[in-house]
C-alpha cells in the first residue's frame, strides 16, 4: 500500500493540530506533518510532500513557492475566500463541513475516484441495518426521524448508533460520515 504525506503549515498550533487528526482519520495511508513557519516547511522538504496545507498568511508571503506547487497546494482560508488557480478550504465551519470539504477537494483532484489513498476494510464492518442507520445520521437525521423512517423504536435506534460507534471507533459523527462516504455508501453530494 502507498505511503504519502501531507504537510500542514499553520503558525496557529490548535487549528493545525485539529486539522491533523482529521486528514489522518481521512487518510490513514499518510503522515500528516505540522509545521509553524514555512522556514521549518523548507528545512523538512524534500519533494514528499502530496499536499501542502498552508494558511492563507504564509501562502501570500511565499506565493512564488505555493504557485510552482499549485497542484498540491490548498489554502486554508477563513470563510469563503477564493484565490485564483488555487483550491482553498474554509477552516471555520463545522467539523462535519470541513470534512465534507475535504472529501470533495479530494474527489475534485481525483476524478472519477473511489478514495484509492483511503483504507477500506476488506468486510463490512456493520451490519445491514447499522447501515441504514449510519446513512441517515451522515444525512443529518435524528435519532427520532431515523427511527420513524425504519419504523424501529428510538431505543433501537440508539442501541444501532452506539454499536456503530464503537465497531468504527468513532469520536464524533464526523467519523461515521468518513465511513460511509469512504465505502461508497453515500455520495457526499447527498450529505
Amino acid at each position: 500500500m502507498p505511503h504519502f504525506e501531507f504537510a500542514i503549515v499553520d503558525s496557529n498550533i490548535l487549528a493545525a493540530l485539529g486539522l491533523q487528526q482529521i486528514l489522518t482519520d481521512l487518510l490513514p495511508v499518510g503522515e500528516v506533518r505540522t509545521f509553524i513557519s514555512f522556514d521549518e516547511l523548507q528545512a523538512a522538504d524534500q519533494g514528499q510532500f502530496a499536499h501542502y496545507f498552508v494558511a492563507s498568511r504564509i501562502y501570500f508571503e511565499h506565493t512564488a513557492f505555493f504557485r510552482e506547487n499549485a497542484r498540491r497546494s490548498i489554502v486554508l482560508v477563513n470563510g469563503d475566500l477564493q484565490i485564483s488557480g488555487v483550491p482553498t478550504l474554509n477552516v471555520c465551519q463545522t467539523e462535519k463541513a470541513l470534512v465534507k470539504s475535504i472529501l470533495a477537494l479530494h474527489r475534485m483532484g481525483h476524478p472519477g475516484s473511489k478514495m484509492p489513498m483511503l483504507s477500506q476494510p476488506s468486510e463490512p464492518l456493520l451490519s445491514a441495518r447499522e447501515v441504514e442507520v449510519a446513512i441517515l445520521l451522515a444525512k443529518g437525521y435524528i435519532n427520532k426521524e431515523i427511527a420513524d423512517r425504519l419504523s424501529i423504536s428510538v431505543t433501537t435506534v440508539i442501541t444501532h448508533r452506539k454499536n456503530i460507534m464503537e465497531k468504527l471507533h468513532a469520536r464524533s459523527l464526523a467519523d461515521i460520515i468518513i465511513y460511509v462516504v469512504m465505502n461508497g455508501l453515500v455520495d457526499v453530494g447527498e450529505l
